[in-house]
């Protein structure tokens, strides 16, 4: 049987819960402040997954999701979703940091109509849990776990209800327990989190508590402590699923540089004493055969070449907070993506209406044909390796003629922490004059050096590169790996356009 590299998703993933409703598995995984958002997968095999849709389009009109105001949610919005389903129906939660609420979305069919609810009481990093009997929990919280009861009217805490802490991290730890999974398993409690201890060999450990009960003791073991030997980044955050034929399976992230978190998939059996044994002995398999037979079916790409030729947008595109439909259009006659400014902005990261999609690992490239006539003095308009210390290529009106310039966001410091200073101007590396506003323009990606490098189409029909190559880096700012982002903004006055048209993308995930 063939046998599938981990990660099996080599994109930004992250935060996956996977269940199985008969033969078809599911997943769910954070978005942020990506919309649409709330991405549900289908898998018939653990190892390639498609689109089923989106949740829902928005989540909130205030200025931060408009990015307006000099506001934004980066890294905030959608975190950590709990996907479940039960006497036919999906459910699916999570909390949003920026609104300190927890949400409850429902529907019978995975592609929706999904219905929300806002939860009354805020759960973080949340695993919701109906029980045998009828009752139904929520796992929750960082550093202080607990378990409580929910009573399905308010969707908050059960008056007289179970409301129990389950454990209680060590404190000085890199980061306390947190990722909460809850599951039931031949009569057991098993409760998985993530955590960075100390004392771990990497970065990220997995645990999981077991108990008989959810009102007896919680027992903890470690059930996992590997990296894969990438880097210092431990495999976790994760939980369990079963196939049809009874076999079980353990999915986690992991951490992958700038490319961002990416599931990984390990069959998991039980010790005597019920504990999880993950993968080999506790060590991530390298690669994985898929989960039941091999179907033959062809999977829609998670990531994708584009004419923009039908009036909607394929589900692998996504825009950068909430989008203004005024200032973008799909032309499917013509085949193109218009983007048309309504204000001025600083810089790549504050633009309205930047259309992203996941770059791939270990390398992938995106380019796209771009007519910038319609470009007013100091309009930028082009295509980026999307990230908070982004590079980008973009054509540029300045006085009577054309600029093609590769500009970026350079690190100021290094380290996870991020650059938090979002109206920053880019950096300008290199331009060159140009008499056409028509220009196809490029981003290569390489993520085992974390890397981004810029070109353009000469006149000769081969690439030219152009400026600098761009260290990309994973960090807190914007909390979501690299992609590859389509934008115009303007820096003088609102009103240009820019009409972008065969976008292609070559990478791993076209040839799964």
């Amino acid at each position: 049987m063939r046998l599938y590299p981990n990660p099996v998703i080599n994109s930004d993933f992250p935060d996956p819960d996977i269940i199985r409703v008969g033969d078809t598995y599911y997943m769910a995984s954070t978005t942020m402040y990506f919309m649409p958002g709330g991405d549900i997968l289908r898998s018939c095999d653990l190892v390639h997954w498609e689109f089923v849709g989106h949740v829902f389009e928005t989540l909130e009109d205030t200025p931060a999701h408009y990015l307006e105001d000099g506001q934004q949610i980066y890294g905030q919005g959608m975190w950590a979703p709990s996907l479940r389903f039960h006497e036919g129906t999906f459910y699916l939660t999570f909390s949003c940091n920026d609104t300190h609420k927890s949400l409850l979305f429902r529907a019978e069919e995975p592609a929706g109509p999904w219905r929300r609810v806002e939860m009354g009481g805020f759960f973080y990093d949340a695993s919701l849990f109906f029980d045998d009997d009828g009752r139904v929990y929520i796992a929750h919280g960082n550093t202080t776990l607990r378990i409580t009861e929910l009573d399905t009217n308010t969707w908050g805490p059960k008056p007289g209800g179970l409301n129990r802490i389950v454990a209680m991290d060590q404190p000085g730890q890199r980061l306390g327990y947190e990722g909460s999974h809850l599951y039931k398993h031949n009569g057991k409690y098993y409760l998985f989190t993530c955590h960075m201890p100390l004392d771990g060999k990497f970065l990220k450990t997995e645990d999981c508590f077991l108990a008989d009960s959810l009102t007896g003791v919680f027992r903890k073991k470690t059930i996992l402590d590997d990296n894969m030997g990438y880097r210092s980044a431990g495999v976790a955050q994760g939980g369990m699923v079963d196939t049809p034929e009874g076999n079980w399976y353990a999915f986690m992230f992991q951490d992958r540089g700038a490319l961002g978190r990416s599931p990984v998939i390990m069959p998991m059996a039980f010790d005597r004493e019920g504990f999880p044994v993950l993968g080999d002995c506790g060590r991530v398999p390298p690669a994985v055969a898929p989960a039941g037979r091999d179907s033959g079916r062809q999977y829609a790409p998670l990531n994708g070449s584009d004419d923009f030729r039908c009036a909607r947008l394929a589900p692998f595109w996504q825009f950068s907070h909430n989008p203004d439909p005024a200032g973008w259009a799909v032309l499917p006659k013509e085949g193109i993506f218009r983007l048309r400014t309504r204000r001025t902005s600083p810089n790549l990261i504050l633009t309205r209406n930047t259309l992203t999609q996941r770059c791939a690992g270990p390398e992938s490239s995106a380019w796209v044909t771009l007519n910038g006539g319609g470009l007013n003095e100091g309009d930028f308009a082009g295509i980026c390796a999307y990230q908070g210390c982004y590079g980008a290529v973009a054509l540029a009106r300045r006085g009577a003629g054309f600029q093609i310039v590769m500009m970026g966001r350079p690190e100021t410091e290094p380290g996870i922490q991020g650059e938090f200073d979002y109206a920053r101007p880019p950096v300008e590396y290199a331009a060159v004059h140009t008499a056409s506003p028509v220009a196809t323009l490029r981003v290569d990606t390489n993520f085992s050096e974390d890397t981004a490098s810029f070109s353009y189409l000469d006149g000769a029909g081969g690439w030219k590169p152009l400026g600098i190559v761009q260290r990309l880096s994973f960090k807190l700012d914007l909390f979501t790996g690299c992609r590859f982002g389509l934008f115009c903004y303007s820096t003088v006055r609102p009103g240009g356009k820019a009409d972008f048209s065969e976008f292609r993308f070559e990478g791993p995930s076209c040839k799964q």
